[in-house]
């Protein structure tokens, strides 16, 4: 959950100070770093406004159209023209609409009263082929403290039933809202309210069940709701008061209503500094309970190769989807050797998370290739889509990232080739003819619409501080 503004001399500064303190996981830009508050307890709200979207108009950037991939279109600029967009979050429903959320800073063009960041919302209406202006999806006058980490999902028992979330209020509270006409207009409810300190919410739907799961420092937190997102309840998901912290990364309900959440648990207290265990959590009641099974564990993660990044801004991370037939899947990132470079692997469950496949390395890039940011979606029965961006092309450095894609059709037991859905655009110094230059955002998303169309939303830039922008690929 960080973004790229210029560097200033002071806040190099405070990021020293916060990263040797080793309290702020994946720190957000340097003018939004903030101290994490201790938890002191949660206070629920339960009222919801309504409202629509505020619209501005953007400029199109010129460049020139890129080659397409195989099976894909070429990587296609959403968004705002100017740059810092930052972790969007994508999801397809079963009406053409692709509904595409990302947090906007430094400013948002004709909105000198937004929220820095800002949510801005991006739809489009026919299957990806053409995008509406971005819009803000929710602006009061008086929010204070920004708006930060995207969430979007399709209730896929309806198809249509859109819900988003974001965190605001300096990380105070988590947002839910929700639309039943395709993204026009839009109700809002805080799920939770907490002292400040919350991170990376995981936005997880189906039928009237909404569950919003994020951490807290050591904890992980779940927000449940089972009226279609009205009212919500909080219960802790990890009893583990040990771990040095911990970060949400991927969850699902399946069709019979079981709901799951992965997430990665730092043992070290000083950052990332130890090994980092993968877990995935289970409820089988509404959230009310939680089992939790490690499924693969971390050295510490790599340091980026130019200028200063989070700490954990490289390291182990884990997401999960599950298909039509109630087969889970896992996909994450994962290394051998303390800062050292990181693989892909996935797993599956066919009997409800109760056990899982052997881990399968679905990279077949050299060993020493840096590989993070997995993204997967699933429908039908095994209908399997997954993602990444690795740095096979920097040769065992990290100075030219591609972002790579296959599909199964019998649950990952076989995979199709690799497609490089990385495709160069004149005009932007941070994309070159075989790569670009470094990831932009902690994470990125991918969804499958009725037609079994994949659609893909992933930030690039120059370095971690850097301004940087959003694209999107479709295909299958």
């Amino acid at each position: 959950m960080q973004a790229g503004i210029r560097r200033s001399h002071v806040a190099a500064v405070i990021l020293l100070v916060v990263m040797a303190v080793g309290l702020v996981a994946r720190p957000e830009p340097f003018k939004e770093l903030a101290l994490e508050m201790q938890f002191e307890g949660h206070a629920r709200i339960r009222e919801g406004g309504a409202g629509g979207p505020i619209n501005v108009s953007p400029q199109q950037p010129a460049s020139v159209p890129p080659t397409a991939p195989t099976g894909f279109t070429p990587q296609t600029r959403l968004g705002f023209p100017v740059d810092n967009e930052w972790e969007p979050a994508i999801a397809a429903d079963r009406f053409g609409h692709v509904y595409m959320l990302y947090a906007q800073y430094t400013g948002v063009p004709g909105c000198p009263n937004c929220a820095n960041p800002s949510q801005i919302i991006q739809i489009s209406a026919d299957h990806g082929a053409t995008w509406g202006s971005p819009t803000v999806i929710y602006q009061d006058g008086a929010l204070a403290g920004g708006q930060w980490d995207s969430q979007i999902s399709v209730d896929p028992v309806d198809g249509r039933t859109v819900y988003a979330s974001w965190m605001q209020n300096n990380k105070s509270d988590i947002i839910v809202a929700k639309s039943v006409d395709f993204g026009a207009t839009w109700t809002y409810v805080t799920a939770d309210a907490t002292n400040a300190g919350t991170d990376k919410p995981i936005l997880a739907v189906r039928g009237q069940d909404v569950y919003v799961v994020y951490n807290h420092a050591q904890t992980i937190w779940s927000a449940n709701s089972h009226d279609g997102g009205q009212t919500f309840t909080e219960v802790k998901v990890n009893q583990n008061g040990k771990l040095g912290w911990s970060l949400a990364g991927g969850g699902t309900v399946t069709p019979n209503g079981e709901v799951f959440f992965a997430w990665a648990g730092y043992e070290g207290s000083g950052g990332a500094k130890a090994n980092v265990n993968l877990y995935i959590s289970k409820s089988t009641n509404g959230g009310a309970t939680w089992t939790t099974k490690m499924i693969d564990t971390s050295k510490s993660p790599p340091d980026c190769s130019a200028y200063v990044c989070g700490w954990a801004y490289l390291g182990a991370q884990i997401v999960m989807t599950s298909d039509d037939a109630g087969n889970i899947y896992a996909l994450w990132n994962a290394g051998s050797v303390a800062k050292g470079p990181e693989r892909i692997y996935f797993a599956k469950s066919t009997d409800g998370g109760v056990t899982w496949s052997a881990k399968q390395d679905v990279s077949t890039a050299p060993a020493g290739t840096h590989h993070n940011f997995p993204a997967i979606a699933a429908t039908g029965n095994g209908d399997v889509r997954i993602s990444w961006m690795d740095a096979r092309a920097a040769n065992g450095g990290m100075d030219k990232w591609n972002v790579y894609y296959r599909s199964s059709t019998n649950g990952g037991s076989s995979w199709t080739s690799e497609v490089d859905l990385s495709t160069f655009v004149s005009g932007i110094p941070y994309i070159f003819t075989d790569g670009f230059r470094f990831p932009f955002g902690d994470y990125y998303e991918m969804d499958i619409d009725e037609q079994g169309t994949a659609h893909l939303i992933f930030g690039i830039g120059y370095n971690y501080d850097s301004p940087g922008s959003i694209w999107y690929v479709k295909g299958k």
